[in-house]
């Protein structure tokens, strides 16, 4: 299954990890990442702690939890590529999904779009090297 088609069809909680230059770490609850193909996604962002820290720690990860009985689910490991200030193309994406965005927000949003360095299950794999989730 591809990644687009699993987040197409899969419910459940979604946590984004960035950290700051002297690497403290911040969680967020995140929506389901935009699948732009198999290495590369993008999250909505406002103009908060998450979206602070990837200024300059383009680092992050993304972990999600399916939303039936047990452990299942995905942990992206993922470098900032580019952000876009991009309204209209925002307002598009939030419309694809409501329930998230549901509220009037007039805050300044951001496109940002990361590459997918590596993808493991969310328990049961051995935990992957450096070089491995370098792609080397």
């Amino acid at each position: 299954m591809s990644l687009a088609e699993y987040f197409e069809h899969t419910e459940g909680t979604g946590i984004l990890a960035t950290a700051d230059p002297d690497g403290r770490v911040d969680l967020a609850i995140y929506a389901k990442p935009h699948v732009i193909d198999d290495t590369t996604v993008a999250f909505v962002m406002r103009q908060r702690l998450s979206h602070h820290n990837l200024a300059s720690t383009l680092h992050a990860a993304y972990m999600f939890i399916e939303a039936e009985q047990g452990y299942k689910g995905v942990r992206l490991y993922l470098t900032k590529q580019r952000e876009e200030v991009n309204a209209s193309l925002v307002a598009r994406l939030r419309a694809k999904q409501p329930e998230i965005y549901a509220e009037a927000d007039d805050s300044q949003k951001y496109l940002v779009i990361f590459r997918v360095d590596h993808m493991r299950p969310l328990v049961g794999e051995p935990a992957a090297s450096a070089q491995e989730r370098q792609g080397v």
